[in-house]
């Protein structure tokens, strides 16, 4: 069968290496795809992953079975209900209705309100006034949120009231009234990714978590990111943390979303912190984590056609991966998640098969340089995590850049150290 992987960042690179594994799989075409997926896929440039009537063309001029769907954006505008409603495209992916369960954090707080899923506290803004007043009687520390898609950066964690009122400005663009934000409760504890296969009231949880680091500097300090690195597996969170994750958020969220409606079909991501009264929900994603998806699809062994296959048939499955674990670190442009430049040379020749492109593209002579703030997921695998840590990082070492180029955090899986 011919496959479409949508997107062109780190996330859809470990996608097409994942089907360019199985035996069912003839040709991969990776819609716009990026500068390192050709050894494995068809990379169809000058498409954009938001022209769904091109990606259309592209998937019936080749006949393609199934199209998988990276990144949130074309998800949340719809491009499932275009591909499948307009032209009987089979994908993997939520629709535009389900997907607000990332386009809007207030719609899915709202949802778990009313089914009693345990999450933060919160409350919906949309006056700034009204806001402010909120966060005084409130206190720090405090999380504020962008309603919308904000690539993981639109999330201020304010330790003290004139960060919360800094992010309260930046969010708000401090306007009297604008786009929607919520302000939650601060939750503290430990933070673990679970990745979730769903079709209506069907779901598999992923039986491996990962980790992801989200602030830009060491120590979990600096603003928030897409995702500076991730290791799984998450050894000192034990199992009966994601059995809890399993029983009291995924089950109670899939049935509360057909309870409401809605016919969720593709990866449901769960960031879940473990705090002192229990498992709680961070956020809902509709897609893979990146970069834990880079991680977890190199660790499983499973055919993903066949767990693909599987959802949509509602049968019972179980994913099997490979011991050990592994890191990732990401390399990012020096700047980020704010202003950076771009064009810069990065070589990474020695290590090609450790890495997944994130913000690469390549001048006329084939060198690589950057096009995005996260450039370079690297990484490392070992028998244990100390290992994983120590390999990735001496795969790190080998990267040439010039100085001032890109940095990196220097503590990727510390905690499970």
């Amino acid at each position: 069968m011919n496959i479409a992987v949508i997107g062109s960042g780190g996330r859809e690179h470990a996608l097409v290496r994942k089907f360019a594994e199985s035996e069912q799989v003839d040709r991969i075409l990776a819609i716009p795809g990026n500068a390192g997926m050709g050894d494995a896929a068809e990379v169809i440039h000058g498409v954009s992953e938001m022209d769904f009537e091109a990606i259309s063309g592209v998937c019936l001029e080749q006949d393609v079975e199934w199209v998988f769907v990276g990144p949130e954006a074309p998800l949340c505008e719809g491009i499932v209900d275009y591909l499948e409603g307009e032209h009987g495209i089979k994908v993997f992916g939520p629709r535009k209705k389900e997907a607000q369960m990332e386009s809007s954090k207030a719609f899915t707080k709202a949802l778990m309100a009313k089914y009693d899923i345990p999450t933060a506290k919160f409350a919906k803004f949309t006056d700034y006034d009204e806001a402010c007043q909120y966060i005084r009687q409130t206190g720090a520390p405090i999380v504020l949120k962008k309603d919308g898609l904000s690539g993981g950066k639109g999330v201020v964690v304010a330790g003290d009231m004139d960060e919360a009122f800094a992010g309260l400005d930046e969010l708000m663009a401090g306007g009297a009234v604008g786009a929607p934000i919520v302000v939650e409760e601060y939750l503290e504890g430990e933070e673990f990714s679970l990745m979730v296969f769903v079709n209506g009231d069907y779901s598999h949880s992923f039986e491996m978590i990962a980790q992801d680091h989200k602030r830009a500097f060491d120590g979990d300090t600096g603003p928030n990111t897409g995702g500076m690195g991730a290791y799984a597996p998450v050894a000192h969170i034990g199992e009966v943390y994601r059995q809890e994750a399993v029983e009291k958020i995924v089950g109670p969220v899939t049935r509360a979303m057909v309870e409401e409606g809605l016919d969720y079909f593709g990866v449901l991501y769960l960031g879940a912190m473990v705090t002192e009264d229990g498992v709680k929900v961070i956020e809902f994603n509709a897609r893979f984590g990146d970069p834990e998806a880079q991680i977890l699809l190199s660790m499983m062994e499973d055919d993903l056609v066949d767990v693909i296959e599987n959802t949509r048939d509602k049968e019972p499955c179980s994913l099997t991966f490979k011991p050990g674990c592994m890191v990732g670190v990401m390399l990012s442009s020096e700047g980020y998640p704010k202003a950076y430049e771009k064009g810069k040379y990065v070589d990474f020749d020695d290590i090609t098969d450790h890495c997944y492109i994130s913000g690469l593209t390549q001048d006329i002579e084939g060198r690589f340089m950057t096009s995005g703030g996260r450039v370079l997921l690297v990484t490392g695998y070992g028998d244990d995590i100390a290992a994983a840590v120590e390999d990735a990082y001496a795969n790190v070492d080998k990267v040439r850049f010039d100085a001032d180029t890109l940095f990196y955090r220097r503590d990727i899986g510390s905690r499970a150290l």
